[in-house]
């Protein structure tokens, strides 16, 4: 029974352990935004480049998450968990101490596969550890208030490391902190894995990172090659292909890393593209406003990690207090209203102008907070609970790659929108001044080389081409952050049309019947008397005791 079960006295302590190891792999989504200035400067990095390290990690990320909760479910998620630590604290020493451009993108590939063992494994062994839904419904809220806390105060804890060390120290932070989590990780979470395993689909895991990577390259390069690029559209083309080509295969293939039976819920298929594009907001937001707020308005990394400190602090405080308006209010409501803040606050920044200081901006980034906080726990329970706990891996995978592929595409798009921009606005800048060559390539690189040039030539010429430059910085932000306000808005229109008022009790898909009215009590409403039936409801189709103790003799708690 749940409440004799070994894990029971301390499954917060487990928790603790995962959110832990969750937050220096959600972290390193955004600590890097802080020290793009700095890598300009000592690694000569493009804004290609920029884009580049940045999304590599969300890339491999994202493209293994499918695989590695498939992985988990069959060998063992404590097994995947303990490994994805290992790779990524490796990962993280190597991008520490990158010589190149070229080497820093190769260790951040490495730390994204690591992250990809890491994540999946969290959110299912969370759910095999919280049977009582109440229970599990909270320690969702704590799980996905991890989640945003990390992308928001990444950039906090990369000023700081960027203030007293050299830019290596924002990697290097994770090596001890995944190596205690690896520690503690042994002494207290439980192995459990899926009572039917299921082969690996390697087909499905090279179809789906191809076209993710020939996807992100093709937006990309988009800016420097233009779109009609060769290159550009052959990336594009083949990336599409692929991606076809990976939803086909998981059709006909007997053993799916993608769960295509889901789709079939609006709860599942409404709510995870909600989560997804409200990380793309976020993510791409949040890439801008970093270099916003050091290029344009001259902040140290330091100072600029502290005035994004609200949308930390708001996130973080309106995460776990989602779950609970979700059972107040409803799904519908919680998630449409958070979409709903995320526009309006993407839509104030867009108004943001050169002589417009931080205040202005302050406005927006509360908004984006606030409703990013309220959409990602009740998104992430909604999808987790269309799904049979035996598949919980291969399900918190599938959630884990919507809102890597989201944070990705929200770098990829907008930072390519801002860079077109910028470069159309700089350009009858370059044609009335005699520039050498190497410095219209700097320049139009991005405004951190526009910058450096404006240093060197000094005078009223530098003056000139840097005001130019953070005018024309400006105006590609505000042009990004108006796409990302249009998708995010669109996402709320779908949300408050198709998405179902409540979720499901966790393991009823679209096709089971919803619990008798006439009886007053849902697997949800059940008292923690009644926790073991709970459990057998919540399991889905076999539903019986025999099953759940099948799981539990596979390592799992019943």
């Amino acid at each position: 029974m749940a409440g004799s079960s070994p894990v029971a006295p301390r499954r917060w302590v487990v928790l603790a352990v995962l959110c832990v190891s969750l937050l220096i792999v959600s972290l390193d989504n955004t600590i890097l935004n802080i020290a793009l200035p700095t890598l300009v400067r000592d690694l000569h990095a493009s804004e290609s480049n920029l884009q580049w390290i940045a999304d590599i990690y969300s890339c491999v990320f994202g493209g293994f998450l499918l695989v590695m909760g498939s992985v988990g479910d069959r060998v063992g998620r404590k097994r995947v968990f303990c490994t994805g630590l290992v790779i990524f604290a490796a990962g993280s020493a190597a991008s520490a101490f990158s010589a190149t451009v070229n080497q820093l993108i190769a260790a951040r590939a490495v730390m994204g596969f690591g992250a990809a063992c890491i994540m999946p494994a969290t959110l299912s062994i969370l759910i095999t550890v919280f049977r009582d839904p109440e229970q599990q419904t909270r320690a969702i809220g704590f799980w996905s208030g991890t989640t945003g806390l990390g992308i928001a105060i990444g950039p906090i804890a990369g000023g700081w490391l960027l203030a007293h060390y050299w830019w290596g120290s924002v990697f290097l932070i994770n090596v001890p902190v995944a190596l205690l989590g690896l520690v503690a990780a042994l002494w207290l979470v439980p192995e459990s894995k899926s009572a039917v395993p299921r082969p690996v689909d390697a087909p499905g895991a090279l179809l789906c990172t191809g076209g993710l990577a020939l996807l992100l390259w093709s937006i990309i390069d988009m800016p420097t090659a233009g779109w009609h690029a060769g290159p550009v559209l052959l990336a594009g083309g083949v990336a599409l292909v692929l991606l076809i080509a990976f939803v086909l295969w998981e059709r006909h293939t007997p053993t799916p890393m993608l769960l295509l039976e889901p789709f079939g819920d609006r709860r599942f298929s409404v709510a995870m593209p909600a989560v997804a594009l409200a990380v793309f907001a976020l993510m791409g937001s949040l890439f801008v406003l970093t270099q916003y707020l050091q290029f344009s308005l001259g902040f140290s990394a330091f100072g600029a990690g502290l005035r994004i400190l609200p949308i930390a602090v708001v996130l973080a405080v309106a995460a776990p207090a989602s779950s609970y308006l979700d059972r107040w209010l409803g799904t519908k409501v919680v998630i449409g209203t958070g979409l709903v803040l995320v526009a309006c606050g993407l839509a104030q920044l867009t108004t943001t102008t050169t002589a417009e200081g931080f205040g202005h901006a302050l406005i927006g980034m509360v908004l984006l907070g606030l409703g990013a906080g309220l959409i990602i726990a009740p998104g992430t329970a909604s999808v987790m609970g269309s799904l049979p706990r035996d598949r919980a891996g291969a399900g918190a995978a599938m959630n884990g790659t919507a809102l890597q592929v989201g944070g990705a595409l929200g770098v990829a798009v907008l930072g390519s929108v801002l860079s077109s921009r910028y470069q159309s606005k700089m350009a009858p800048v370059l044609s009335a001044h005699a520039v050498p060559a190497v410095a219209a390539h700097a320049i139009s690189s991005g405004i951190g080389g526009a910058l450096a040039v404006a240093r060197i030539a000094g005078g009223e010429l530098g003056a000139e081409l840097a005001d130019a430059a953070r005018a024309a910085f400006v105006t590609g932000m505000d042009a990004a952050l108006l796409v990302g306000a249009v998708v995010v808005a669109a996402s709320a229109v779908l949300v408050l049309v198709a998405l179902p008022a409540r979720r499901r009790p966790q393991g009823r898909l679209a096709s089971d019947p919803d619990p008798s009215p006439s009886s007053g009590r849902s697997a949800l409403d059940l008292s923690s008397g009644d926790a073991e039936t709970g459990h057998e409801l919540a399991l889905g189709a076999p539903g019986s005791v025999a099953d759940a103790r099948q799981v539990s003799e596979q390592g799992g708690t019943p």
